[in-house]
């Protein structure tokens, strides 16, 4: 079972602005925040739901190649709003969405790129 997941962004503020938005429909919002001085001279912000902290980024800069990482929606309407909320954020449409089938018939899913091409997913396994 994982307990967090953090990874580095090229720009802390703008990062941070970005998934303030398009986590909001996930039920996520900024739980924690360490500064600089806290953190070994890199900021970094914790997002997640009901108080704790599982969607971590750091103001450590960018990485070499993105990362993909799917959160769960409650159902294909919460998918629809992440990807417009993303989108409205900044973020780059990487799949509108709709049902993957090729990963089984009732994966429901939409990602997006945000600034640093990390590929965020919001998806629902429930049947549709």
């Amino acid at each position: 079972m994982i307990d967090h997941l953090g990874f580095p962004v090229s720009d802390y503020a703008r990062a941070k602005a970005f998934y303030l938005k398009a986590l909001a429909p996930l039920g996520y919002s900024l739980v924690m925040e360490v500064t600089q001085e806290q953190n070994d001279g890199a900021a970094a912000a914790g997002f997640g739901a009901d108080g704790k902290p599982d969607f971590w980024i750091g103001g450590e800069g960018g990485l070499n190649k993105p990362l993909h990482v799917a959160i769960v929606a409650k159902d294909g309407a919460t998918v629809d709003a992440f990807y417009h909320a993303a989108l409205a954020a900044g973020g780059r449409d990487n799949g509108a969405p709709g049902i993957r089938a090729h990963y089984h018939p009732d994966y429901y899913g939409a990602f997006v790129l945000d600034h640093d091409g990390h590929n965020i997913e919001a998806v629902c396994h429930a049947p549709g």
